[in-house]
């Protein structure tokens, strides 16, 4: 599993369906989909998008060349 970070590219909005989709191996449309879907139930899904928004770090580009 990959580590859990809003990647640079691929975002819509903030890039918390793609970063799901990666850690999970599923495409972000996908992850998408499924948010969309559970919007439709009762509970907090829009304050858990925007928190882990807040808390999830964005995906750093590795510029170090191997040796």
């Amino acid at each position: 599993m990959a580590a859990l970070a809003r990647p640079r590219d691929g975002r819509m909005i903030g890039g918390v369906c793609a970063a799901l989709a990666q850690r999970f191996g599923t495409s972000a449309t996908t992850m998408r989909v499924i948010f969309l879907a559970s919007c439709l139930l009762p509970g907090p899904q829009f304050l858990l998008y925007l928190a882990l928004w807040l808390l999830l770090p964005s995906e750093k580009h590795s510029s170090a060349t191997a040796w």
